[in-house]
């Protein structure tokens, strides 16, 4: 993928995606966003930074081996995924890609989102 944006791009063509973010999850910062969900995706990425770094704390402290595939956050309205990047060009990445629920289906949105995801490197 030639940039972060063009990821955003596409990741906002998934059917109901309402917002998109690549970001650092060891800092929250989003290295790039796009959308209107209807809430600051700056905000939620930095929040959703201590929610993976929370999952991979607890990971280690059961000694579970693997990557965090993705995460998955339903709310009344919307799906918040999460889609933690572990190749060696996105090492301490994730997406966060907001659905709405209405007009997204889950399965393959989270099947997009895992195909557009392994292309994403910094």
């Amino acid at each position: 993928m030639s940039t972060l944006d063009e990821a955003i791009k596409q990741l906002l063509a998934i059917e109901g995606a309402t917002g998109a973010a690549v970001v650092d999850y060891s800092s929250g910062m989003a290295l790039a966003q796009g959308g209107s969900p209807g809430f600051d995706l700056g905000v939620a990425a930095a929040g959703n930074s201590n929610v993976v770094s929370a999952k991979l704390r607890t990971m280690s402290e059961l000694n579970l081996d693997g990557d965090i595939e993705d995460i998955l956050i339903t709310l009344g309205t919307q799906y918040h995924l999460i889609n933690v990047l572990n190749s060696s060009g996105s090492k301490g990445l994730f997406v966060y890609l907001v659905l709405d629920r209405t007009y997204a289906n889950l399965a393959l949105a989270r099947h997009k989102l895992k195909n557009l995801a392994k292309d994403i490197t910094i």
